[in-house]
């Protein structure tokens, strides 16, 4: 070997070690640090600081990001509203050790509410700048001080956190995080199993893996995988109508979108899928104009297939939405049109058609309003109350008035009620005081599908919003409850990634919450890898708590 590529070869060893030894130091640092025991003597409760933990008693802000160091520590709930207005007594802490305590200090100044922590406090040490994100609070920094003694007490006023207690012996290094501000996670939200309240639903189970994926038999020419529909069981068979992203060969990705079918899909156990047949395929040609103009395909793209049966009229109904589609102007799925569909065989097998068309539902006109937006109508789903049907029906992409038609629209996905005598319609729109929907989330409800419990509730469970795509939402499937069918409360939103390896980075459309018996319910869902194109599927088993679920019955009385 020429003495050249000996030099050569060393300078390559030499910064591989560099490397490898700045990817320990990284691990080093980012590895979560070992916590050290404590007693609360205050009769406060803990929790575990994880994502997701509600940080505060009596609050619903809760942790969406942290810092890996921080992960698995033993945090304490403080008292929300007496931290605020300084009228809390101070937390005292009883160690057998000597250890660090570690709280997180709001870096907004001057707000009396918040702690004002500051440099002349000799014993604290800044170790992470940026080190977590709670929902609707400002940047949060965690400060590390040594406690030698066997008892400390926080005579702090304002609001703080305090994250963890880890042993005296422990290096911590300075970094900063770079986490966003918690305060464009607006509003707060409540994540089951990690606020104050018990869950209505605990997650027992499911697939660790998409259940449809890439590749698998039926997927063929399906180049954008799935979003929306519906899964019903009729006997021991899954019958699932998603929504195809079909696209075209040698096509921008985007045209997935657009160029879609609705499939229909069966299995016996919701893992394994066969697919069985096209119900409906759009024609993916864009508009000629910018308006709702009759010139344009007003059928270019079909979404969100809903399956329902009509037990007066033997036989199944499917409701649907087609689109105009433009290729320039956001949303590019405009003025949405619900139809009605009729399976042409009778009874209950008869759900996999072939199905014919009914005519229209529900369309954009003189009853819209304003907050249905450029998408609207984007969505429908039909259920009884009583001796009468509700339907939700959304709206996305508003305007602020129709002096905003057809462009300028805003951003909010909602929904309202309409109501009928029938499955068949005719669908009157519901304007009152509540319309839109607010209180199950002010901005973000899409894809609603209800059912009812074993004591009466009715529950809507929906796509709860994505994290990505420049928005700060739950990212997780979410469900509502309501005593009547007409009044909705505030969504609950099911962290399924806590009993289930999370696979997907935005967690799509619920397309069903099915009873399985012994209070056990199977949902299977869409969801997105921004890796790749095609979007799979999944699938959770539930399990219903009855003793919660009389509760909050009682509260909605």
């Amino acid at each position: 070997m020429s003495p050249k590529n000996t030099k050569f070869n060393f300078k390559l060893k030499s910064t591989f070690l560099m490397l490898l030894a700045i990817c320990i130091q990284v691990s080093a640092q980012n590895s979560a640090w070992k916590p050290a025991s404590f007693e609360v003597i205050n009769k406060y409760k803990t929790f575990k600081t994880t994502k997701y933990a509600h940080v505060f008693s009596g609050s619903k802000h809760n942790i969406v990001k942290l810092a890996p160091e921080l992960e698995g520590l033993t945090g304490i709930e403080l008292p929300l509203e007496s931290y605020k207005n300084g009228t809390n007594a101070p937390l005292k802490l009883k160690f057998k050790e000597s250890v660090q305590i570690l709280i997180g200090v709001f870096q907004e100044k001057d707000n009396k509410e918040f702690f004002q922590f500051t440099d002349d406090n000799p014993n604290a040490k800044l170790i992470l700048k940026n080190a977590i994100t709670i929902t609707g609070l400002p940047p949060i920094d965690v400060y590390a001080f040594s406690c030698l003694e066997a008892t400390y007490s926080f005579k702090n006023k304002g609001l703080f956190i305090v994250l963890g207690v880890v042993k005296a012996s422990e290096k911590l290094e300075s970094r900063n995080a770079e986490l966003p501000d918690g305060k464009l996670w607006n509003p707060t939200f409540i994540v089951e199993g990690f606020s104050d309240e018990k869950p209505l639903f605990e997650i027992i189970g499911g697939e660790n893996k998409p259940v449809v994926e890439e590749g698998m038999p039926g997927t063929e020419g399906i180049q954008g995988g799935f979003e929306g529909g519906r899964v019903v069981k009729v006997g021991d068979t899954y019958h699932m109508f998603p929504t195809e992203r079909a696209g075209e060969i040698g096509v921008d990705y985007y045209y997935d979108r657009v160029k879609t079918k609705i499939g229909h899909w069966t299995s016996k156990d919701a893992i394994h899928w066969k697919r069985e047949s096209t119900i409906y395929q759009a024609s993916g040609t864009y508009a000629i104009t910018e308006d709702d103009n009759p010139m344009n395909d007003r059928r270019a793209a079909i979404w969100s297939y809903m399956p329902v049966f009509n037990e007066k009229a033997n036989k199944w109904y499917g409701y649907y939405l087609a689109y105009t589609v433009h290729k320039e102007i956001q949303p590019n799925h405009s003025f949405g049109r619900i139809w009605r569909c009729e399976s042409t065989v009778e009874g209950i097998n008869g759900i996999g058609g072939p199905y014919k068309d009914m005519g229209i539902i529900m369309e954009p006109g003189l009853d819209s309003q304003p907050w249905e937006g450029r998408q609207g109508v984007a969505s429908f789903f039909p259920y009884k109350v009583g001796d009468k049907y509700f339907g939700f029906y959304s709206g996305a992409y508003p305007f602020n008035s129709w002096a905003d038609y057809p462009k300028k629209s805003g951003k909010g996905w909602f929904v309202a009620l309409a109501e009928s005598q029938s499955l068949e319609g005719p669908w009157t729109r519901i304007k009152d005081e509540n319309t839109p929907i607010k209180s199950m989330h002010p901005f973000f409800v899409e894809n609603p599908i209800v059912s009812q419990l074993p004591n009466g509730l009715y529950i809507a469970i929906f796509d709860g919003g994505p994290e990505g795509w420049g928005h700060h939402l739950p990212n997780m499937i979410a469900y509502s409850l309501s005593k009547d069918g007409k009044k909705w409360g505030e969504a609950r939103y099911i962290p399924i990634e806590t009993k289930v390896d999370k696979w997907w980075d935005i967690m799509r459309t619920p397309l069903c919450l099915i009873p399985e018996g012994n209070d056990v319910y199977t949902i299977v869902y869409a969801a997105i890898d921004l890796k790749r194109r095609f979007h799979p599927m999944g699938m959770v088993k539930v399990k219903l708590n009855k003793d919660v679920m009389e509760s909050r019955l009682k509260e909605l009385k």
